[in-house]
């Protein structure tokens, strides 16, 4: 699937997702939206696909929103301005959450910078790998806004309250090293390794059961909010489709077909 403002590549289960606008440094417009969304959703629904790692083509990762585009939204007559923000930010959401809700392990390759929404993208990841080149910025106080791609409830998760409010509240852009001190990046590879990194990372975090992560990924997403009893509830409720899933089944016969055979000498 190559498409104008997305590219998105599948080798061994691993999908490759990538944005394609590198001469506005990926800036996100309405077009390039629908396109991530499609995209999301076609790598969630394929049981071939075992992970995800997000990237962008040329130098940047993600610049975030398109300023064009929000120059052409504050022409709208003065009483749509509302209505087609609420719009557009139903498209935002959804994306992100498609994103952050993905029922397989998701790495964030962020080979340059990573603005505003971009910045946002990356954290809506489960993990992320930043090139040595890579910035974060949480930019949005230079355009009088507050951040709209989960930034106000993924950060506060990664670096704690003080500091997400530190960094959305003075924009200022961390670079790499500092992003990885900081808890926002897991790791940073250099520039050129960055994709075979992030690809062989999400083969490895993907070899187990995908029922299994799908379901423990779920539950782990809302462990901050819920109290300990709900999440065991849950829990109790997830390992007992686990108990059902080929996977269980296999490697518990496995196991014990294993230890018969050490037992009476033969070969596994």
């Amino acid at each position: 699937m190559n498409n104008d403002l997305i590219c998105l590549d599948v080798q061994t289960g691993i999908a490759t997702l990538a944005f394609n606008r590198p001469e506005k440094r990926n800036a996100m417009n309405d077009e390039m939206r629908a396109e991530f969304i499609a995209a999301l959703e076609r790598v969630a629904a394929d049981k071939a696909i075992k992970a995800l790692v997000v990237t962008g083509n040329g130098k940047g990762f993600c610049a975030g929103g398109d300023i064009a585009a929000m120059e052409r939204r504050m022409q709208a007559p003065t009483g749509e301005i509302a209505i087609n923000g609420w719009h557009r930010q139903q498209q935002v959401h959804h994306a992100q959450m498609l994103l952050h809700t993905m029922p397989k392990p998701t790495i964030a390759a962020v080979n340059g910078a990573a603005a505003g929404l971009g910045a946002d993208t990356a954290l809506a990841c489960d993990f992320i790998v930043a090139s040595e080149r890579a910035s974060f910025v949480w930019s949005y106080i230079h355009r009088g806004l507050i951040p709209d791609g989960g930034g106000m409830y993924f950060l506060p998760r990664r670096v704690g309250l003080s500091k997400a409010k530190e960094l959305i509240f003075s924009g200022r852009k961390l670079e790499a090293q500092e992003a990885l001190q900081l808890g926002i990046a897991d790791r940073i590879e250099a520039t050129d390794a960055l994709l075979a990194a992030a690809r062989s990372w999400a083969a490895e975090l993907s070899q187990g059961s995908s029922a299994a992560l799908a379901l423990g990924k779920a539950i782990l997403n809302q462990s901050f909010e819920l109290p300990a009893n709900q999440i065991f509830a849950m829990g109790s409720q997830a390992q007992g489709i686990c108990y059902t899933s080929t996977e269980h089944r296999d490697s518990v016969m496995t196991f014990l077909e294993t230890n018969a055979n050490k037992k009476t000498g033969k070969s596994a």
